[in-house]
């Protein structure tokens, strides 16, 4: 079965959907699932080099006080599932566009689901800017890249438009928000679902059953 799903590396819910969905899979062994991690931001017009965390959240959110509302109410979900956020720590909200390229370029070399998790961690538990060059080879070494090639990749404008325009193509199949998952690539669902929800819709997809058909496929 393939399974996309549609995330942003700077969406806590998509690490807490990230780590529900390995919870479904894991109550379903035997299924052969090929997941494909498939670009989404949800800031697309930050600057190259980030902006100001506080400043950025108070502008999303209007003050100080439904900010850790907010994300008061998302550290105790990431406590359901063993994550212990640590928004304190994070300095700046990045651009997301060459976290995206990272996991589009090791997908050709890696298993990139270690790399997803290891770019959550590093943003939302060690607040490291996970835009910042250096940081994604660091990420991209670890995972078992070659340095020199990834960072003269990662210094180009190679695959920037791509992820745009996957960004735009989830837009327009209906995603609006994230994480979203596309079964099969015909049935999707949007939100960090319980697993128990998600063992649902993959059963569902198992069977050839269809819901809410995509417009156009993603590639």
């Amino acid at each position: 079965m393939q399974l996309d799903v549609i995330f942003d590396t700077v969406c806590p819910w998509c690490y807490i959907g990230k780590r529900r969905l390995e919870r479904a899979i894991a109550m379903r062994p035997k299924a052969n699932i090929d997941i494909n991690w498939r670009p989404f931001m949800l800031n697309p017009d930050i600057p190259h080099n980030g902006i100001d965390r506080t400043a950025y959240l108070i502008k999303k959110f209007g003050s100080e006080t439904r900010v850790r509302r907010v994300y008061g109410a998302i550290g105790e979900a990431g406590h359901s599932v063993e994550i212990e956020f640590a928004f304190e720590r994070i300095q700046r909200t990045p651009n997301s566009v060459s976290s995206h390229r990272l996991i589009r370029y090791a997908s050709h070399f890696v298993d990139v689901a270690p790399m997803v998790e290891q770019l959550f961690e590093a943003y939302f538990i060690e607040g490291i800017d996970i835009g910042n060059t250096d940081v994604l080879v660091n990420i991209g070494v670890f995972s078992g890249l070659d340095p020199i090639p990834l960072r003269a990749y990662l210094d180009s404008e190679a695959d920037v438009a791509a992820i745009y325009e996957e960004n735009a193509r989830a837009h327009r199949l209906g995603v609006n928000g994230v994480p979203a998952f596309a079964f099969q690539g015909n049935m999707v669902i949007s939100g960090a679902q319980e697993p128990e929800v998600l063992v649902r819709v993959l059963d569902a997809a198992s069977a050839g059953l269809s819901a809410s058909p995509m417009s156009e496929p993603l590639q």
